[in-house]
């Protein structure tokens, strides 16, 4: 008994130790990362000097453009919230994605108190759980089929409208299409049928265990009962609204782009220098690594990724980077502020709050009512049997 108690103890210490050991890991090389990309990458790369005339190149009418580009691309996620969230409003929308944003952009690990806040704020709200985990689980799905269906976009557009259409170009689009028609059928697999999204559970639990197993891992389970649950869930909001929840995450995604091109073109990067499907490509497999929570927001990751993508196009590093830095104070600094914002409004704001679970009720959401009290019925005094 006791070399058993020892045992547990020690591997519940050491356990707890990595725990600790991860949490602080986990800041310290967000730092890290930002520190090597903005002190040591940049400077080496380009000269600070260049980067701030270039920046200072753009006319006032461009900075104004600029601005409401970043502005219309801030709004365009709540369109997906509101699809994806039925009986949200606009101006909630704003609320909960601004403030989520910040969170993200600026904690490690901000992703999921992001999420955890948008909990928060939907309850608070009178949204159900339910509904809320059906909400962020569409959206994230969409987002996240987007980024991966935009490297694939971008290929194909890179390989059929460049100039040097290579056999290599033309084979990696048809292979990108080929991929992207899959993933398509397999989701329509997954959304058809109770049992067909049982099997595709099945047979990806199969790979992913055989993945595992190579690296040594334990295998998965549980993974058709998850698919299951993901259908039966979501399937009424889907077949009303997938085509506007595809459409309005699409928007969102290309909004994001356009604020890079636009930033790339007001300081001097040319289409002759770097063209808009290559610069599209470039965005698309950075947009991936955002994937990867490195450091918050992706923070010096993306804007490495970027800046040695794009100069590798055929743009000006000193033009480049200013477009890069540009694109993303817009696009990361500018939400924080906002964000925090919205948050204090949130905190302050008592008219739209409802206790838990008392928003109307939608159709598209499968919920479980509430069932009501059961009144107590006083016992009947039973005689004592006769002995």
């Amino acid at each position: 008994m006791t070399e058993v108690s020892t045992q547990r103890d020690g591997t519940t210490g050491r356990a707890s130790n990595w725990a600790r050991a991860r949490k602080i890991l986990g800041p310290l090389t967000s730092i890290a990362i930002v520190v090597l990309v903005f002190w040591y990458f940049l400077p080496q790369f380009t000269s600070i000097s260049d980067v701030w005339d270039s920046v200072r190149s753009m006319s006032g009418v461009e900075i104004a453009l600029l601005a409401l580009a970043a502005l219309w691309n801030l709004a365009t996620y709540w369109f997906v919230m509101v699809a994806t969230m039925p009986g949200l409003t606009y101006p909630q929308a704003a609320v909960v994605t601004e403030s989520s944003t910040a969170v993200s952009n600026t904690l490690p690990g901000g992703g999921a108190i992001g999420i955890a806040l948008s909990y928060t704020m939907y309850s608070s709200w009178g949204f159900s759980r339910t509904r809320s985990s059906v909400s962020l689980l569409v959206a994230g799905v969409w987002n996240n089929f987007a980024k991966l269906s935009m490297p694939v976009l971008a290929l194909v557009l890179v390989a059929f409208t460049g100039g040097n259409r290579s056999g290599a170009r033309m084979l990696a689009g048809g292979l990108g299409v080929a991929g992207l028609v899959g993933a398509i059928i397999v989701f329509w697999l997954l959304l058809r049928s109770r049992e067909s999204a049982r099997r595709i559970g099945i047979v990806a639990g199969r790979i992913a265990s055989s993945i595992l197993r190579v690296l040594r891992r334990p295998p998965v389970h549980g993974w058709e009962l998850a698919t299951m649950k993901f259908r039966e869930r979501t399937i009424l909001l889907l077949r009303a609204r997938w085509l506007r929840i595809t459409l309005l995450t699409l928007l969102s995604h290309f909004s994001l782009f356009l604020v890079l091109l636009l930033s790339l073109r007001f300081v001097g990067v040319t289409e002759d220098q770097v063209g808009w499907a290559e610069t599209l490509a470039v965005f698309s497999f950075a947009r991936l690594l955002s994937a990867i929570p490195l450091t918050p927001g992706g923070l010096g990751v993306i804007e490495i990724a970027l800046i040695t993508g794009l100069s590798a196009a055929g743009g000006a590093r000193a033009q480049v980077a200013a477009g890069v830095l540009v694109f993303r104070a817009l696009t990361y600094v500018l939400p924080i502020p906002v964000g925090l914002g919205t948050y204090v409004f949130w905190k302050r704001n008592r008219s739209w709050r409802r206790p838990p679970n008392t928003a109307p009720r939608t159709p598209l959401v499968p919920e479980t009512p509430v069932a009501p009290e059961t009144p107590v019925v006083p016992e009947t005094p039973v005689a004592p049997e006769a002995s």
